[in-house]
């Protein structure tokens, strides 16, 4: 009898070691059961609203996972939560990406977002009907050396030989966030900026501005992606399948916006107005769309183009090197 209890009491201590051995696997994971995905209530950050509005990241991720959003007013924010791990992905424009890549940052881009929506705006009455009547103007941008910045200082050097005060040049440069672009044209603030949808198509609706170049014309306007998806290479490594879900999330958005534009373009509204308490009319989003193509497909050779071109204007300290930067293998 004696044997026999001693034989139940190992069966039952390894029955609740092997239960607790279940458990603590189930609670320590790496972080997947709860998730945070960031963007910017930009018209080029459409798929990040989309995919939060119809829950697509539930239907890629493991069931039970918890995804929380985040939104960000410029790049150097996002890019900061995504190296500290607040965030495991998002969308961002290409330049920040970039730069922090090449300042050390152990990133990836691993999807594009959308390409265009970069427009070059004059302020009404600031006497600019041409770029080269910005010599002496104020113009502004969400940050220094982010994605229309370089876009827009490319432009003026390569093609009227025009810089900014940052590198010894003669127009005065400022910083702010897109949505008040209109009020401190009003307020006669600033003379022009570069500016990404659908803030350019606010100030045409609302006259205090006008085109002065549009997408097709600023530098890389339709080649380069405006919004590119990013994670960190820790969890590319260590956790490749939370990444292929992520970017499986990412691509049905994509879809859902190229098959359902008119219902993608309510989610746009309701959301911008949600995130900045701004409401943007149905002719603003209509005529945004038209300069910008959602798709997630990306070129490494037009990042790094591109990267070349924020260094020849000093955004960067050394030439650099993008090796590494962009993995293809999750859109694949």
């Amino acid at each position: 009898m004696k044997k026999f209890l001693s034989i139940m009491t190992l069966i039952t201590l390894s029955l609740i070691l092997a239960a607790c051995g279940s458990s603590e696997q189930e609670a320590s994971g790496d972080g997947s059961k709860e998730i945070t995905i960031g963007y910017f209530p930009n018209i080029n950050h459409v798929a990040g609203m989309v995919a939060e509005e119809q829950d697509l990241y539930s239907e890629t991720l493991p069931d039970g996972t918890k995804v929380n959003y985040k939104y960000f007013p410029d790049g150097s924010a996002f890019m900061t939560a995504v190296e500290t791990g607040e965030v495991q992905g998002g969308l961002v424009g290409p330049g920040p990406a970039m730069n922090h890549f090449t300042s050390g940052a152990k990133i990836n881009v691993v999807a594009a977002g959308s390409t265009g929506g970069t427009v070059i705006m004059a302020r009404k009455g600031a006497n600019i009907e041409t770029p080269e009547d910005l010599k002496g103007k104020t113009f502004i941008s969400p940050r220094v050396g982010c994605t229309h910045d370089v876009q827009f200082e490319t432009m003026m050097m390569e093609e009227y030989d025009i810089t900014s005060d940052r590198i010894d040049g003669t127009m005065k440069h400022v910083t702010g966030k897109p949505a008040t672009y209109h009020s401190m044209f009003n307020a006669g603030n600033v003379d022009a900026a570069t500016v990404p949808e659908p803030w350019a198509s606010v100030i045409e609706a609302q006259g205090s501005g006008e085109v002065l170049v549009d997408t097709p014309e600023v530098a890389y306007g339709e080649t380069l992606p405006a919004a590119v998806f990013v994670t960190s290479q820790d969890l590319v490594k260590n956790n490749p399948d939370m990444v292929q879900s992520i970017v499986d999330a990412h691509k049905k958005a994509t879809e859902f916006i190229k098959d359902n534009p008119e219902e993608a373009k309510t989610i746009a509204i309701d959301k911008i107005k949600e995130i900045t308490d701004q409401e943007l009319s149905k002719s603003v989003i209509d005529n945004a769309w038209e300069r910008i193509d959602f798709t997630y497909d990306i070129d490494g050779n037009t990042l790094q183009d591109f990267a070349n071109s924020s260094y020849e204007l000093e955004f960067l300290k050394k030439k650099p090197d993008l090796e590494g930067l962009v993995d293809t293998s999750f859109i694949k």
